[in-house]
């Protein structure tokens, strides 16, 4: 890492950037079997996770901004100040290795009440919630 002054007038303000361009934090890639995460997507680090050695310094930024609360990809592509898609592509590989867990959220077709084969979901439960709660 190396450090450049922020803003062309060389104010004394100073920001971290880095030297590695995203290709190469990628390993030249730009898509992964997992890498189409919603930027909604939130991150949460598994247990034995924390103490994994070997990692690069951005997978061991995720793990430490991940560590003690859910983080979205959005926002850890914010604090890492990486492209979403290289954040997605380093959180589905975290995810592929057992550092990480991806909680998604499933839309529901209206149609049919269900988001995806196992979502549980059936307009029949969805309706007679709404008719119990109009009968309060």
């Amino acid at each position: 890492m190396t450090y450049a002054p922020y803003g062309s007038q060389g104010q004394g303000d100073v920001r971290e950037t880095s030297t590695v361009r995203p290709y190469a934090v990628t390993g030249g890639r730009v898509r992964s079997e997992l890498s189409d995460l919603p930027l909604e997507a939130l991150v949460e680090v598994l247990p034995g996770a924390v103490s994994s050695f070997g990692l690069p310094p951005e997978k061991r930024a995720i793990l430490q901004h991940a560590a003690h609360t859910y983080v979205s990809i959005a926002e850890l592509s914010a604090l890492l100040r990486l492209p979403l898609g290289v954040v997605r592509i380093l959180v589905a590989d975290m995810q592929e290795e057992g550092h990480v867990t991806v909680h998604t959220s499933t839309p529901v077709n209206v149609h049919t009440g269900h988001g995806s084969s196992n979502s549980g979901l059936s307009l029949s439960v969805l309706e007679s919630v709404l008719n119990g709660i109009s009968a309060l």
